[in-house]
């Protein structure tokens, strides 16, 4: 099943396809929660479910925007040679991983906006890590990322949607299992609403620029959650 999902400044009911509603159902491995962001990540995913030996239902959240943005391409060496990638680490060669302090975690099309933050900001200390599979979580997958910043000393949680919605308090204790003691988690995303969406571009754009600059903060600002 493949839903609309993507937060482009419409109706709340163009924006969310209520990921945090799905993930509530899942348990034992009953289904698969996916939320791709690049072409060949697309591609191996449905390829990864027609030769499985076994069927589980598939729920897929796709940006309709992704399908224009030039940055969510793919090379077709990454279609012929690549698989399915429950998370996608840093791809920025000119990140040092051992000068990296704060390390960003999200999913689905934010991630361009926040990579675009960070050029904007001129910050090498931070690294952005993608969750394409939200279920089953990719524990090994995030774990070999996550080992590469020894000096993290802070992990952002950062998402399009209000802060009752999207996967966050789905996600969280995923991420707290995975930190060490004295790095705090925080979270950067849109405040907690009854409605998905605003429906309001000019406010819809204001409260983009409001997360993406929480997740840059030099500070973290509202909940945190410190091991």
């Amino acid at each position: 099943m493949m839903l609309p999902h993507g937060y482009e400044g419409q109706g709340p009911e163009h924006s969310s396809a209520r990921i945090e509603r799905f993930l509530q159902l899942c348990a034992d491995n009953n289904i698969q929660c996916v939320q791709p962001t690049t072409g060949a990540q697309i591609f191996h995913l449905l390829r990864r479910q027609m030769i499985r030996q076994f069927r589980k239902p598939l729920v897929i959240f796709t940006p309709k925007s992704l399908l224009r943005n030039k940055e969510a391409t793919s090379p077709l060496e990454d279609l012929a040679n690549g698989t399915f990638q429950t998370v996608i680490g840093e791809t920025d060669s000119a990140i040092d991983p051992a000068g990296v302090t704060r390390l960003i975690v999200c999913s689905g099309k934010v991630y361009y906006d926040l990579v675009n933050a960070r050029k904007e900001a001129g910050r090498s200390d931070i690294a952005i890590l993608r969750i394409e599979q939200l279920y089953p979580f990719g524990h090994k997958a995030f774990e070999a990322e996550f080992s590469k910043y020894p000096n993290v000393k802070e992990v952002v949680w950062a998402q399009d949607e209000p802060q009752n919605q999207g996967p966050w308090f789905y996600i969280q204790h995923h991420l707290y299992e995975h930190m060490t003691e004295g790095q705090k988690l925080g979270y950067a995303g849109r405040p907690a609403s009854a409605s998905p969406a605003v429906g309001y571009l000019a406010k819809h754009v204001e409260q983009q620029r409001a997360l993406l600059d929480a997740a840059m903060a030099a500070k973290f600002k509202g909940f945190t959650l410190s091991k």
